[in-house]
């Protein structure tokens, strides 16, 4: 029997060098009906703005068209960038997405601000916008809009949409220990951001399980690790397509991101001493090679971690580079990807 946790997919819409945002996207929906076939559990899409390299800026815009090009898969957010955006917007276009598409939409939600300063500065019409340090209330009130009355905006008489027969999954994303230990407080569901996040994943957990507290939506704590993986029929070969994930994990950290190289013009290029050391310290990096070594990999994250889920990210070139580790993965996880059931819910599904 297999009892491996099931598993989902995070995309960026990443745009290649000599590509435009709109092979982008058509190569993210090219994904989605690869893991919808596969029977991955949830297909996630990434808030960042200003970014050459990602065309992904609006997650409630991109999930509609993907849903439509679908036809099981969970769509949603990884995540909506909540100082972003006014709490009744969010919460209004999430309850249609789900109202199109009942029991197939997840809200996750993350306090960054997915771009630089100045970025953020035109994305909300002031400086600090909606405010990082009301996040935890701002969160409430998305709760609030969509049914779970925790908030004292209830008492405006607000609802995201009328006659609402399901509801959204709520999530909270985040790579630090602030989220994780808010999320428990507040009773909701919890990814981890392993994929770029410094912090023990383990810990992170713990930390997330031991502030958790039941809430009108989740009984019981319940958790999803995010973390880079990519498969080839060889090491080398999957090495070789990783090549422009680590340029641009580079690139990202220097401030430099811009379109994503291929992999020969990643394999020519010589890494300073620096680079490597950074590199060196990104473990979710490491998730690369065969099927059989990836899946000890993310054996041992499971059980290192107790993740209820696992959801997979990685940047290729070409979009059949990426479409293929999915194929190898879930025939190596032990075939249909999504087995099992979510643990702690409600009878609704917010």
């Amino acid at each position: 029997m297999n009892t491996r946790p099931p598993l989902s997919v995070l995309d960026l819409a990443t745009v290649g060098a000599g590509k435009s945002s709109g092979d982008a996207l058509a190569d993210s929906t090219t994904l989605a009906q690869a893991a919808d076939r596969l029977g991955y559990r949830r297909f996630w899409v990434a808030e960042h703005h200003n970014m050459p390299a990602v065309a992904s800026t609006s997650p409630p815009v991109l999930m509609a068209h993907l849903a439509s090009q679908t036809e099981r898969i969970r769509l949603g957010s990884g995540g909506v960038m909540l100082p972003n955006h006014a709490p009744f917007v969010v919460a209004e276009q999430f309850a249609l997405l789900e109202a199109l598409y009942p029991n197939r939409i997840d809200l996750g939600i993350g306090r960054a601000p997915g771009t630089d300063q100045a970025t953020a500065m035109a994305l909300r019409r002031q400086a600090g916008g909606l405010g990082v340090e009301e996040f935890p209330q701002h969160v409430l009130q998305v709760m609030s809009l969509l049914g779970d009355h925790r908030s004292n905006d209830q008492a405006l008489n607000l609802v995201a949409t009328p006659s609402a027969s399901s509801y959204p999954e709520v999530w909270l994303l985040g790579s630090s220990g602030y989220s994780a230990q808010l999320a428990g407080m507040l009773g909701l569901r919890y990814s981890y951001a392993h994929h770029f996040g410094n912090e023990d994943p383990a810990a992170v957990m713990n930390l997330y399980r031991s502030n958790f507290q039941a809430s009108p939506v989740l009984d019981e704590p319940y958790a999803m690790l995010a973390t880079s993986a990519l498969t080839a029929d060889t090491e080398e070969e999957a090495d070789y397509l990783a090549g422009p994930a680590r340029i641009m994990a580079l690139a990202l950290r220097s401030g430099k991101l811009g379109p994503i190289v291929s992999p020969e013009e990643a394999a020519a290029r010589e890494l300073t001493d620096q680079e490597l050391m950074v590199l060196e310290h990104l473990p979710a990096i490491k998730a690369v090679g065969t099927p059989e070594q990836v899946t000890d990999r993310l054996d041992a994250l499971v059980q290192q971690t107790g993740a209820n889920e696992l959801m997979i990210t990685g940047t290729t070139y070409e979009v059949a580079s990426r479409v293929a580790s999915l194929e190898a993965l879930s025939e190596a996880w032990g075939g249909r990807v999504s087995n099992g059931i979510p643990v702690g819910n409600k009878s609704r599904t917010m």
